[in-house]
Formats: structure tokens, C-alpha cells, sequence
């Protein structure tokens, strides 16, 4: 009888140890206030505190020095609007073949589907949106001139206050709460893409046709209207009073976020702070340039790190720093030139951005996905690194738990545990993906399918996993993936085909 009851405790309290390891549920905590800060492009080196390169980003430091620095931080996609998808709702981006990269379409999120915001909102929290969007906007053709619904206000947000996809693309206006700021209704904006049958230009200046008229010369895909100089991806007539100043748009998104935490201080808050930097164009604000000595994309990124400094002084002014639970991270792995002549390539000096992994944006390889990623909650979270697996996927189950909710997306992990207190195991498993393109991480092991299309990506120069046969890396020992393993490791490379299988399927 004794040893069945010793038999019965023992399995209780390991079924809470299980619990404990990964999640904080069984934990009182204070809900915090959340804030995502989500960069643009941001590789793995271009943070100081990963030693990978040699820019200085003392602020992202301090949050990486004071909180907890990941090694193997993932973004769900080596491109932004998958990745971004993944991240709100915590499902796979290849699961939902409409997230891919968003060029005035629709939005991609259904407004059925669960997400952090929504989350948020039945914990009681205010929750906002500053920056980039990029998750598609309305449900057909967008019309610029009225209210834009559905967007990021349906699918959980309080407030937002955006731009609809990139700094390169038109239209170049915000749009708040689903309307256009400053439009002159006398002006209507009128907006139409390459990929569309329209394809008009509106008898206006392009950067194909007028090229002297640039003050940024194009290199390939951004020929369309010129906007302040800048020739863009797409056509663009009207809304003159509406456009956006690239040099300011930093200092912009700033100020509203800086606003949207003022004005909701007193309650439980959500803010997804998305900053452009450094998506091409790069157009820093001459108060930072030449800071890096590396052109446009380095005083960018001095630019964007200045940024969050200045969001951190604001929640120390306001008094709600010691209640903030800050998780900062980047869409995917970096790229320089992604369609301008800025002379990123050419100065780029000793700076590694990718920090010597392999790849880049675009690509299946470390590169594409590594990013960095760090949590920072002041005196709550102790200074400290980790090197368990963990991807921006597991963040709506994470959410979730910290706040005492109990929804649970699919392919996320709860790693609330993990993210406060640097405990518990981190993934054992992760699909990776890259514009439709997966792979598969099992622990120290990496497997890349056999795909079509050119090893390297012509325009942008980078390395994107192709080639006609599987791929087999250990990243224990390979980190820089330059060792395939396949032949080698023929028992390997079968238990990670069958692993990845089981959750991708046959179709991949």
C-alpha cells in the first residue's frame, strides 16, 4: 500500500514537473504590460551583444546584457509577411498558403482565427499596433479613399496606426484605424501593382522611365512611381497632403508608440512595435548618418537601436519599466542589396550581418531564420544566455501562459518558462520555412529537401538552399553549414526525412 502511494506521489509531482519545466501556469504572476519589438531584416550579427559583427547597438545590449539572450532564436520564415503571420497566430506559415510575401493584398489572417492581440484583449488588456504591417489589408481591391476593413483592428487590435506593407512599396501613407491620415478627399489616391492587368502608371514619373529624377537609383524591382525621390515597388497617383517623409518615418512610429503607452499606462497594455529598419529603402534621418561608417543599412540600424532606447526611456519615465515584459526579435535574416544602390555591399567593411552563418534572407539556411532574439523584464528576468532552441512560433502559446490564459495554437510550445526564467528544455523540433520551401531542425541535426529554382538568388546574391539533392548538417559541429552530411549519414538523413514528414506531409 505504501509503495503504491509512494508510486502515485511520484507520478504527481512529476506530471507538475513536466508542467513547470516549460510553462509558468502554475505560477501566480503580475500581467505585465507586453511589447514586441519586431525589426525588419535584422540579422544575427548586426547585434553587438552576439559578437558576431562589428556595429554598435548598446541599446538592444542592454536588453540583451540585463535579459535573456537566445543563440538559437528562430523566426517561422526567412520573409516577412509568413513570419509575421506565424508569429500572431502561432501556426505555421506553410500551413496557410496565402501567407506569402504581400503586395496590396488581402489580408492574410482570417478574422476567425485566434491571435496574441485577441488573447490579450479576453485578459483585459489595451492592445496596439505602430509600424509595419505587411499582413494584407480589406478583402479585394483595396480602396484607399474609405475606411479599410478588414485589417489589423479586426483580427485583436485596439489601435493601429501602420504603414500597409513596406517602406518600397506603395501606397506611402499611414493608415490609422483603418483610414488614411491626412487625406485630401479632393485627391484621391489611386494605387495599382507590376503583377496586376491594370499595370498603369498613370502617365506620372517612374523609375524606369525617369531615372534622372531619383535621388536613389533602383537595381532591380523598384521602378515604379517616384515618392520623395525613391522610386518604389508599384503606382501611385494622389493623396499628395497623405505621403509619408522616409527620413522622419522612424522618428513617426517613435512618437505613436511613445503616445500609445502614455495613453494606456494605467491598465495592462500589448503593443507590437514593428520598425522598418533596415528593409531597403534605408533612409535614415540625417542626424544618423554616416554614425556606422557602413552607408545607409548600418546608420539604419544605429538609427532603429537609438529608437528603442528612447521607447525604453519612456516606459521608465512613466514609471512602468519594472512591469513591462519587452521580447525583442527580427522577421528574418538579413539581406543588402534587396533592390537599391545604397552601397551596403560596398561598405560593408569587416561587418558580418549574418554572423557568419550561412544564407541569408530568402534562404533555407541558418541565415534565412537565425535571428536575434532576447526577452527583457526588469528585475523579473535575471541576466543570462541560452542555447535552447526556441522560435517566434512559440510566443502565442508563451503569451498565453504568462497572462493566464489557455489557449493554445497548434504548432506552438509553450516556453513561458523558458522566456521569464531560463528553464526548461526549449524545442526539440522546428520547420523552417523560406517563400514556400521548408526544412527541418531535430536538436543539433538540420535537413534541407532537394528543391528547383537557382542555389543562388541572382539579384540579391545569397545562397538559398537549392540544389537537386538532400542536405544533412550538424550544427553542433558545422554551424556554418559547409559539410553535407547526406551521403555520410545515411541513417540520419532517413529518421529526419520520416520526422519531417510526419509533420509537413508528403507534398513538401
Amino acid at each position: 500500500m505504501k509503495k503504491n502511494l509512494f508510486r502515485i506521489v511520484l507520478s504527481l509531482f512529476s506530471g507538475v514537473f513536466i508542467i513547470s519545466c516549460d510553462s509558468i501556469l502554475n505560477k501566480k504572476i503580475i500581467q505585465p504590460n507586453i511589447i514586441i519589438i519586431y525589426t525588419d531584416d535584422l540579422g544575427y550579427g548586426d547585434v553587438s551583444a552576439y559578437k558576431k559583427g562589428t556595429l554598435n547597438t548598446p541599446n538592444i545590449d542592454k536588453l540583451a546584457n540585463e535579459g535573456i539572450r537566445f543563440n538559437n532564436g528562430y523566426s517561422s520564415s526567412a520573409t516577412c509577411s509568413p513570419s509575421r503571420y506565424a508569429l500572431l497566430t502561432g501556426i505555421y506559415p506553410w500551413r496557410n498558403p496565402r501567407a506569402k510575401i504581400i503586395t496590396g493584398g488581402s489580408l492574410i489572417i482570417d478574422t476567425t482565427e485566434m491571435t496574441i492581440p485577441k488573447i490579450l484583449k479576453t485578459q483585459g488588456y489595451r492592445t496596439g499596433i505602430v509600424g509595419k504591417w505587411h499582413l494584407g489589408l480589406g478583402s479585394g481591391k483595396i480602396n484607399y479613399n474609405t475606411n479599410i476593413s478588414p485589417g489589423p483592428n479586426q483580427i485583436g487590435f485596439d489601435y493601429s496606426h501602420i504603414m500597409a506593407d513596406t517602406q518600397d512599396r506603395v501606397p506611402c501613407v499611414y493608415i490609422e484605424n483603418g483610414d488614411v491620415i491626412n487625406l485630401d478627399q479632393n485627391d484621391p489616391i489611386k494605387v495599382n501593382f507590376f503583377h496586376e492587368k491594370e499595370n498603369n502608371d498613370y502617365g506620372l514619373p517612374t523609375g524606369l522611365k525617369n531615372p534622372e529624377l531619383t535621388t536613389m537609383k533602383w537595381h532591380h524591382g523598384h521602378n515604379g512611381s517616384i515618392i520623395n525621390g525613391i522610386p518604389r515597388i508599384g503606382y501611385m497617383k494622389g493623396g499628395e497632403k497623405a505621403r509619408w517623409s522616409d527620413i522622419d518615418m522612424a522618428d513617426h512610429f517613435l512618437k505613436k508608440a511613445q503616445d500609445y503607452i502614455k495613453e494606456n499606462k494605467e491598465n495592462p497594455f500589448f503593443l507590437y512595435y514593428t520598425l522598418q529598419q533596415p528593409h531597403v529603402p534605408r533612409t535614415p534621418h540625417p542626424r544618423f548618418e554616416g554614425k556606422s561608417g557602413m552607408g545607409p543599412r548600418g546608420d539604419a540600424i544605429i538609427e532603429a537601436d537609438w529608437c528603442i532606447g528612447e521607447l525604453y526611456k519612456t516606459l521608465k519615465s512613466e514609471g512602468i519599466l519594472d512591469n513591462t515584459l519587452i521580447i525583442f526579435s527580427s522577421d528574418n535574416g538579413p539581406v543588402l542589396n534587396d533592390g537599391y544602390y545604397d552601397d551596403a555591399v560596398e561598405k560593408l567593411g569587416e561587418h558580418t550581418p549574418s554572423g557568419g552563418l550561412r544564407g541569408g534572407k530568402y534562404s533555407l539556411f541558418e541565415a534565412g531564420t537565425k535571428v536575434p532574439f532576447i526577452t527583457y523584464w526588469k528585475e523579473k528576468i535575471k541576466p543570462g544566455v541560452s542555447n535552447k532552441i526556441i522560435s517566434q512560433i512559440d510566443l502565442f502559446n508563451s503569451i498565453s501562459s504568462i497572462v493566464g490564459a489557455e489557449y493554445r495554437s497548434k504548432d506552438g510550445i509553450d516556453f513561458s518558462n523558458l522566456i521569464i526564467n531560463n528553464q526548461g528544455k526549449g524545442r526539440k523540433e522546428l520547420i523552417l520555412e523560406a517563400s514556400t520551401r521548408t526544412a527541418y531542425r531535430n536538436g543539433d541535426w538540420v535537413m534541407i529537401p532537394p528543391y528547383n529554382g537557382p542555389a543562388i538568388a541572382p539579384n540579391v546574391k545569397i545562397e538559398l538552399g537549392n540544389s537537386t539533392d538532400f542536405k544533412l548538417y550538424n550544427l553542433k559541429e558545422d554551424p556554418y553549414q559547409k559539410t553535407n552530411l547526406s551521403k555520410k549519414e545515411p541513417e540520419k538523413l532517413n529518421e529526419m526525412i520520416s520526422s519531417f514528414v510526419k509533420i509537413r506531409g508528403e507534398s513538401f
